[in-house]
C-alpha cells in the first residue's frame, strides 16, 4: 500500500453534519478551552523554573536537579507509550480533566509535605507533572479534528500554540520574581491554581473529544485487508496496544517524521542547555539578561507566524501541509546555530524571531499531519510521537551537558541541530519524490484507458 504525504495533508475526514451555528460554538468553546490550557501551561513553565530552584535548594546537590528532571521525563516518556491505549478505553475529555485533577493534586501534596518528606513529594511533583503532561498533550491534538471539524484544525492548532508560547514566556519571565517576592510556596499554589482552573474548562465543555471508551468500536467495520473484526476490537479498546502502536509508526510518511522530531528535540536540548552558558559568556554579572530577551523575542515570532498561518489558510483553503515540517525545520535548526555564532545584538534579534517563526510552522505543519490519521490510529501516533520526543529530549540533555564542559555552545549547537537538518533534508527528498510519482502520467493498457496503476 502506497500514499502521498501531501495527499494526507489535503485528505478530509468523515464529514460531520453540522451547521455553521453549531461550527461557531465549538470554536468559541475551544477558545475557552485553549484560554485554560494557556494558564496551565504559564503554570508549568513558572513551576519549571521554582521547582528547579527548589530542588537545589532542598537537597543541596545539582545533581539533584538533573536526577529529577530526568524522573520527570522518564515518565512522559511512558506515558506516551500508554497514552494510545488509555484513549481508546477512556474520552479524551475525561483524560484531560483528571490530569489537570492530579497535577493540582500533586502541587497541593507538595505544599503541605512535611520537612522529612519534601524530597518525596518532589519526585511525585515530578513523575505525575510529566506523566500528565504527555497524555493531556496527546488527549488535546488527537481530539482537535472532533472538536473544531477537520477544516478547521490547523487553525486550532495554531491558537493552542500561540497560547503556549505566550505562556512560556511570562511563566518564565515572572518566575524569578514571584519566587523573590512570595516564595516558593506561593509559587507552587500559584501552578496548583492553574491545574483547577484548566480543569474546571474541560469540565465545562460538552464534548466527547475522541476517545472511544470501554465499549466503542473503530470507525471503519469493512476493512478489506483481511483484518478480523475482534482483531479491530482489540486495537480499538487497546488490549493489543503494541500492534496499534506499530500500526501508527508503519502510517505512510509518519515514521520519517516522527524520527525528524525525535531529531528536533535533541536539538532544542543542546540550545536549551547552552543559552544559560552562551549568556553567561556575554555578561557574567546579569546572565539571565540574554536568555530572556532571546525566548521573548522567539515567542513574539512564533505568535507573527501563527497569524501568517492562519491568513494563509484561510486565503487559499489550504494546510501548510508535511513540507512546512521539514522547511520549518531546516530554518529553525540553522537559526538556532547562527544565534551562537556571535553577531551583534540587532542580528541576534532578528534571529530569535525567525526562530520563533520556523518553530511555530513546524509545530502546526507536523500536528495537523497527524491529524489526517484515522481516529483508531491517531491516538496512537500522538502518543509515539510523545514518546521519541522525550526520549530525544531527554538523551540530548545528558549528552549536551557533558559536551558543554569540553566543547563551546556553538560547536555543541551545531551538531546537535546539523543531525536535524540532515534529516530534514532527507525527508524533503521523499516529499519532492512523491511530488514528482503524481505528476507522472500515469500507464495506459488497451483494455482500460483510465486505470493508473500503483
Amino acid at each position: 500500500m502506497t500514499q502521498d504525504i501531501e495527499q494526507a495533508d489535503d485528505r478530509q475526514g468523515p464529514a460531520p453534519d453540522i451547521d455553521p451555528a453549531g461550527t461557531a460554538r465549538g470554536e468559541r468553546r475551544y477558545r475557552f478551552l485553549v484560554a485554560g490550557y494557556s494558564l496551565s501551561s504559564y503554570g508549568t513553565f513558572l513551576n519549571m523554573v521554582a521547582l528547579n530552584l527548589f530542588v537545589y535548594e532542598t537537597t543541596g546537590r545539582a545533581l539533584a536537579m538533573g536526577l529529577f528532571m530526568a524522573a520527570r521525563l522518564g515518565s512522559g516518556f511512558l506515558a506516551g507509550l500508554t497514552a494510545g491505549g488509555l484513549l481508546a478505553r477512556f474520552t479524551a475529555k475525561s483524560l484531560m480533566l483528571w490530569t489537570n485533577v492530579a497535577q493540582a493534586a500533586v502541587m497541593l501534596l507538595l505544599v503541605f509535605a512535611p520537612e522529612g518528606m519534601r524530597t518525596a513529594a518532589l519526585m511525585a511533583v515530578c513523575v505525575v507533572v510529566g506523566a500528565c503532561g504527555t497524555l493531556f498533550m496527546v488527549s488535546l491534538r488527537s481530539s482537535i479534528p472532533e472538536m473544531v471539524g477537520d477544516d478547521r484544525r490547523s487553525w486550532a492548532n495554531s491558537l493552542s500554540i500561540t497560547g503556549r508560547s505566550l505562556a512560556m514566556v511570562a511563566g518564565f519571565a515572572s518566575a524569578g520574581v514571584v519566587v523573590s517576592l512570595v516564595g516558593y510556596t506561593a509559587a507552587f499554589v500559584v501552578d496548583m491554581v492553574t491545574f483547577v482552573v484548566c480543569a474546571v474548562t474541560v469540565a465545562l465543555l460538552p464534548i466527547a473529544g475522541g476517545g472511544r471508551g470501554k465499549d466503542a468500536r473503530p470507525e471503519s467495520e469493512g476493512d478489506s485487508g483481511g483484518r478480523t473484526q475482534e482483531g479491530k476490537r482489540r486495537t480499538g479498546t487497546g488490549r493489543r496496544m503494541p500492534g496499534a502502536f506499530l500500526r501508527s509508526a508503519a502510517a505512510p510518511g509518519l515514521g520519517l517524521m516522527v524520527v525528524l522530531r525525535g531529531a528536533d528535540a535533541f536539538g532544542s536540548s543542546s540550545h536549551n542547555a547552552a543559552l544559560p552558558v552562551h549568556s553567561a559568556g556575554l555578561d557574567a554579572s546579569h546572565p539571565a539578561v540574554f536568555v530572556s530577551a532571546f525566548w521573548c523575542l522567539w515567542a513574539l515570532g512564533n505568535v507573527v507566524a501563527q497569524q501568517l498561518i492562519q491568513r494563509y489558510i484561510k486565503r487559499t483553503g489550504r494546510s501548510v501541509g508535511a513540507p512546512g515540517f521539514g522547511y520549518g525545520t531546516c530554518l529553525m535548526s540553522g537559526a538556532f546555530i547562527l544565534a551562537f555564532a556571535g553577531f551583534p545584538s540587532a542580528a541576534t534579534a532578528v534571529i530569535a524571531l525567525v526562530a520563533g517563526a520556523a518553530d511555530g510552522l513546524t509545530e502546526v505543519s507536523y500536528t495537523s499531519h497527524l491529524q489526517t490519521l484515522p481516529a483508531d490510529l491517531r491516538a496512537h501516533a500522538f502518543g509515539l510521537s510523545a514518546t521519541v520526543e522525550n526520549l530525544g529530549f531527554g538523551v540530548g540533555m545528558i549528552l549536551v551537558a557533558a559536551a558543554l564542559d569540553g566543547h563551546s555552545p556553538l560547536t555543541v549547537v551545531a551538531w546537535s541541530h546539523g543531525v536535524a537538518i540532515v534529516i530534514a533534508m532527507v525527508f524533503l527528498i521523499r516529499v519532492a519524490g512523491s511530488r514528482r510519482r503524481d505528476r507522472a502520467p500515469a500507464p495506459r493498457s488497451g483494455a482500460d484507458h483510465g486505470g493508473q496503476v500503483r
